[in-house]
């Protein structure tokens, strides 16, 4: 009997190609994460998407290129213990055509 190997992507590729193929899903996707960042327990998850984000528009040797970081400062800033600036956050959101805004919290401060 002949194998036949059925071609398969990693789910990081398939999130990457989805977020490219869809630029809405994508801004949700990034607004969701970066609502992650308040969190320290869940701040790497918001690193991470940042990161797909990130890979979807250009892939980061791209985005750093632009950001006017380098490639291998913007891996640490996004990695899961990553820290990054407030400059690496914008940079790299300008550099996939996105902008951080503020929006007021959803209760109310006594």
């Amino acid at each position: 009997m002949k194998k036949t190997h059925i071609a398969s992507i990693s789910h990081h590729e398939a999130e990457i190609e989805e977020l490219r193929a869809d630029r809405e899903l994508a801004i949700a996707y990034l607004k969701a994460a970066m609502e992650e960042l308040d969190d320290p327990n869940n701040r790497a998850a918001g690193l991470l998407a940042l990161r797909a984000v990130a890979e979807a528009y250009g892939g980061l040797g791209a985005v750093a290129s632009q950001a006017g970081i380098s490639r291998e400062a913007l891996y640490r800033s996004l990695s899961p213990k990553g820290n990054p600036t407030l400059k690496t956050l914008l940079a790299v959101l300008n550099s996939v055509g996105m902008r951080l805004s503020v929006e007021p919290e959803n209760h109310a401060h006594a």
